[in-house]
């Protein structure tokens, strides 16, 4: 499974900023990556599992932000197409995840 969260955070302010910041950071320590700006991603081993990192970082969404956290399958995930302009990097790829099966 992977969880997908998508924010919008205010940054008008100094202390807009360092709750947006905050909440990166907790992200970050949470186990997710950026897969582009506002949106970070976390392999997770199963739908239980996807909830309860979901949760915990729903609970730290600053009063005046919003997030959305979307859970995929695998398959899902990987039919993901990325379309770049002329101009633009390719995306990193997403580091292999560990299988036990």
């Amino acid at each position: 499974m992977w969880v997908i969260a998508m924010f919008d955070l205010p940054t008008e302010t100094p202390q807009a900023r360092k709750r947006y910041a905050r909440f990166r950071k907790d992200l970050l320590k949470d186990g997710f990556t950026m897969m582009q700006y506002s949106v970070y991603i976390r392999h997770c081993a199963s739908f239980e599992n996807a909830q309860i990192h979901a949760k915990r970082m729903g609970s730290q969404v600053p009063a005046e932000g919003e997030v959305r956290f979307l859970t995929i399958t695998d398959k899902q995930f990987g039919r993901m197409e990325v379309f770049a302009g002329k101009k633009r990097v390719d995306p990193p790829k997403p580091r292999p995840q560990l299988e036990l099966f």
